[in-house]
């Protein structure tokens, strides 16, 4: 009769009970409720198998019951071991399984360990390195980045004055080839160049930037959903790439660049110490030589690998393409369209479609350009102006007849000038010479005409006539006579038009004053 298998959970509790416990068969059978005979027959297979406790704590499912029921290994043949370095190193690159690796390893040993021994092997490896499974490091997946904590310094060639300055540091996840240079400040046109040229040193963009959640990469820390800087969002959509801030407290979010910080430290800022720089120029390309030895240094724990070989081999065939242009950095301020439709961006002014009067807007501000968005949509483009207090108005931005207005052709006052009479004509002519500012001289020139198809082309004309007499530049003293009715009394020195005389006897004549 085919022995009696019992699932591989109750036959541990038998081997539990009778192994470690120190409990009879009887009342290991009475316990589980499993026959005194299997009992028997269960501990006595394991024993002629060579386990004991330890072993089948040791073992999964499939290995013991291979070691219980399955054929015996011939004596003298031992299995070959899997390389479990070999397996570390396949797992980053993409794709790859522990099930792929054990046919590719069983492919070349036909008479190598199952799959769940085989499995066993590499964890306990793994385990003895003191890592941790949380992470799966796939090849071009992440770039870790973060500034360390010990910052370097340079020297004020002036004053002697020692200036502190941050250490920046980015590594891949995979290879864990490493990136480090020095900057001023963590603010973030800083932070977002110092990401720039990692990955320009990389040559190629990971799928994900993990920083930790410092100002100038999250505005609003959350462990579910940080609000990523707005600048730093639109700096990994320039590369294609996306952010992936690590939950703030959590360490091992970013376990990578906390140790090529700790390495960097180690191999560079230490290095460093009995040296005196006068730039941050100067300090970058001391260590830039640094970096190049530090890639270079062979990794222990993988078997005396650098990262540099690594990252040739896994990193940088599977890194995505870096853009062709490099980032042009940006700020994003939110402004109120004001009466004008105008914005104010630094004190300057720019204008927007009429219609958004009051809305709130964003301005994406560049070295050149100043970009305007409503709701995600760019409804303006000025090129920067950085002249205080001044406009920038786009002609397509003003309402029907704001634009009718400043767009009035001179020539077509001049023409109706003409109509009017000489004296008209020279009026408007000497308004549109008058001021160096156009517009204004058309303003006035446009009030002219008014005022004149208001009050008619003959005391138009005398009006101007009269003003021109006096010298006036403006259309304000024409307007004034018209309306006082100026222009239709005499001149004082003007002759009185000759008239007929008026007989009436109330007015003597000259020839009694000769009496």
């Amino acid at each position: 009769m085919p022995a009696v298998r019992l699932p591989m959970r109750r036959i541990r509790d038998v081997l539990r009970l009778c192994w470690v416990l120190g409990v009879s068969v009887r009342q290991t059978s009475e316990s589980l409720g499993v026959s005194t005979g299997v009992i028997s027959k269960m501990t006595n297979r394991a024993e002629l198998a060579g386990l004991d406790w330890d072993q089948v704590q040791q073992l999964g499912d499939q290995e013991l019951e291979q070691r219980l029921y399955g054929k015996p290994a011939v004596v003298g043949e031992p299995r070959p071991e899997p390389d479990p370095k070999w397996i570390h190193l396949e797992l980053r690159k993409p794709g790859v399984t522990l099930e792929l690796l054990h046919l590719e390893y069983l492919e070349q040993h036909p008479t190598g360990y199952q799959y769940t021994a085989f499995c066993e092997r590499y964890r306990r490896w793994l385990k003895r390195q003191g890592l941790t499974m949380r992470q799966k490091h796939e090849a071009g997946d992440k770039v870790f980045v973060d500034y360390s904590g010990k910052r370097l310094h340079i020297v004020d060639p002036k004053s002697g004055q020692r200036i502190p300055v941050e250490l920046f540091v980015a590594v891949l996840g995979a290879s864990n080839y490493t990136y480090a240079e020095a900057t001023e400040t963590q603010r973030s046109p800083d932070w977002i160049a110092s990401n720039e040229r990692a990955l320009r040193y990389f040559g190629g963009v990971p799928r994900a930037l993990v920083p930790d959640q410092l100002r100038s990469a999250v505005t609003t820390p959350c462990w579910y959903e940080p609000k990523v800087q707005r600048t730093y969002h639109d700096f990994a959509t320039h590369y294609g790439t996306s952010i992936f801030p690590a939950r703030p407290g959590k360490p091992r979010d970013k376990a990578k660049v906390e140790v090529a910080v700790q390495i960097v430290q180690r191999w560079i800022v230490a290095r460093l110490r009995n040296e005196t720089f006068f730039s941050l120029q100067e300090l970058n390309a001391r260590i830039c030589e640094l970096l190049e030895d530090l890639n270079a240094r062979p990794m222990k724990r993988l078997g005396g690998v650098t990262r540099k070989e690594l990252f040739e081999r896994i990193d940088k065939p599977a890194l995505l393409p870096l853009p062709a242009d490099n980032f042009e950095y940006s700020l994003w301020k939110r402004a109120t369209v004001n009466l004008d439709y105008h914005i104010d961006v630094e004190r300057h002014y720019y204008s927007v479609p009429y219609v958004l009067l009051g809305e709130e807007l964003d301005a994406r501000v560049t070295a050149r350009t100043v970009e305007v968005f409503h709701r995600g949509r760019r409804v303006a483009s000025h090129a920067r102006s950085h002249v205080l207090f001044k406009y920038s108005t786009n002609p397509g931005h003003l309402p029907p007849n704001h634009l009718a207005w400043l767009q009035a052709d001179p020539g077509e006052i001049q023409q109706w000038a003409k109509t009017v009479g000489p004296y008209t004509e020279a009026m408007v002519n000497r308004i549109l010479q008058s001021n160096f500012y156009p517009e204004q001289c058309w303003r006035s020139a446009r009030g002219l005409k008014r005022i004149g198809m208001k009050y008619g082309p003959e005391r138009t004309e005398e009006a101007c006539r009269r003003a021109l007499k006096f010298g006036a530049r403006s259309y304000k003293p024409v307007e004034r006579m018209l309306k006082n009715d100026l222009d239709q009394r005499p001149l004082p020195d003007e002759e009185q038009p000759a008239g007929a005389v008026i007989e009436h006897e109330n007015i003597r004549g000259p020839k009694y004053y000769m009496n």
